[in-house]
């Protein structure tokens, strides 16, 4: 055997027990999967973020097109990379989350929020096996979740972990729609495992589960029409077409997934992970309304809501309030009119527009000419248009 295929025999092997390494950890850790590729491995991903950017399909989400170039090539945002690891966390629910959306008194929200945030755990547990990979390798780490400009799903699906359905969520063959994803950057090099392939088909069942039609068509999304998006990124009013589409949905939107035919071979996540609160599963639309700032901290605290704060969460329970038909719900909207907050005070507008009775709503409207803030004047306008 030459000398250069003894180095590569070695190497190999090296590389083959770095990985078992890995695995090992990442099974320790919680990780139900994890597969490697390369930083190369996503050419087309720059075109397609540029496209999805220039259909202005981001949003308000500006901090994408801030971060373009990093985000499309993995060796941009770090040159020295040579492997990326991507590791899945199964955070599927015990049942389908869709039930609560028809109990009108009831919040639904998005499964991955209903107990601590995912970020905090998966980044931590990331941190030790980083820790542990590289002091065995003798290699550079670097670990990241979600809020990094990596484009995590794409490397996800040429690393084997899953493809991106129709809905651009990863989909695994094991786990459905419902995998968390990280990754760890590294200067060693570990080879790459096979990329997975769509098994998606002819089905579009999470397009047309979509409320708000958020598809333009399968493989893309229109962030601005997306439930997911206006529950939680967007800060300003929701455009008054779809509050009536969103329901009683206060926090992410999970139809997309829910609706994925790959659901009914997944396990159910392990109760030790992301069991969900029991007083966050179907939450009272009352009780969330009667939160101030002190008390909507408390009670989310650790929970990936408390992120978007208080005023951003009542706006989104007043749609769900504006929705339910409940009548009961008129006192508590007629306070939050007088709140503080002008997000707060527009959308009890709309709400009260909806709950209450033609007339007692013009006079209430009519009562409140001392309004000076010009969004939620334009609400009280536009509902004694309707009304």
């Amino acid at each position: 055997m030459s000398v250069a295929a003894d180095t590569e025999k070695r190497s190999d092997r090296q590389r083959e027990k770095l990985k078992a390494f890995l695995l090992a950890e990442a099974r320790d850790k919680g990780f139900d999967a994890c597969r490697v590729t390369r930083p190369d491995a996503i050419p087309e991903a720059p075109a397609q973020l540029q496209a999805f950017l220039a259909a202005g399909y981001h949003g308000t989400m500006d901090w994408m097109e801030e971060t373009r170039a990093r985000r499309g090539d993995p060796r941009v945002l770090w040159s020295e990379v040579r492997s990326i690891v991507l590791f899945g966390m199964n955070y599927g629910p015990d049942e389908d989350p869709r039930a609560v959306l028809s109990n009108r008194d009831r919040a639904a929200i998005s499964v991955y929020a209903r107990n601590r945030d995912y970020h905090d755990v998966i980044k931590g547990r990331l941190k030790e096996i980083a820790t542990r990979f590289a002091a065995r390798a003798g290699e550079d780490v670097k670990v990241f979740v979600d809020t990094a400009p990596v484009m995590e799903k794409p490397l996800a699906m040429q690393a084997g972990l899953g493809w991106q359905g129709k809905h651009t969520n990863i989909v695994s063959r094991e786990f459905g729609s419902w995998l968390f994803l990280g990754s760890m950057f590294t200067t060693a090099d570990l080879g790459a495992d096979a990329p997975e392939r769509d098994h998606c088909g002819s089905c579009r069942a999470c397009m047309d589960a979509c409320p708000t039609d958020a598809f333009p068509a399968p493989y893309q999304i229109d962030a601005r029409r997306c439930i997911s998006y206006l529950t939680i990124e967007h800060k300003g009013p929701i455009d008054p077409a779809l509050r009536p589409l969103i329901g009683n949905r206060i926090y992410g939107c999970d139809d997309c997934l829910a609706a994925c035919p790959w659901n009914k071979f997944a396990a159910t996540a392990a109760e030790m992970k992301f069991h969900a609160r029991d007083d966050l599963r179907e939450p009272r639309i009352a009780d969330l309304l009667e939160l101030d700032d002190a008390a909507f901290r408390t009670h989310f605290s650790g929970s990936p809501v408390k992120r978007i704060g208080r005023d951003r969460f009542v706006r989104n329970v007043l749609i769900a309030a504006g929705n339910s038909g409940e009548a009961a719900l008129v006192p508590i909207c007629l306070r939050l009119a007088g709140d503080p907050s002008p997000t707060v005070r527009g959308m009890a507008v709309w709400a009260l527009s909806r709950l209450m009775a033609k007339g007692d709503f013009q006079a209430f409207a009519r009562g409140a000419s001392g309004e000076t803030d010009a969004e939620v004047r334009a609400e009280y306008d536009t509902a004694m248009e309707v009304a």
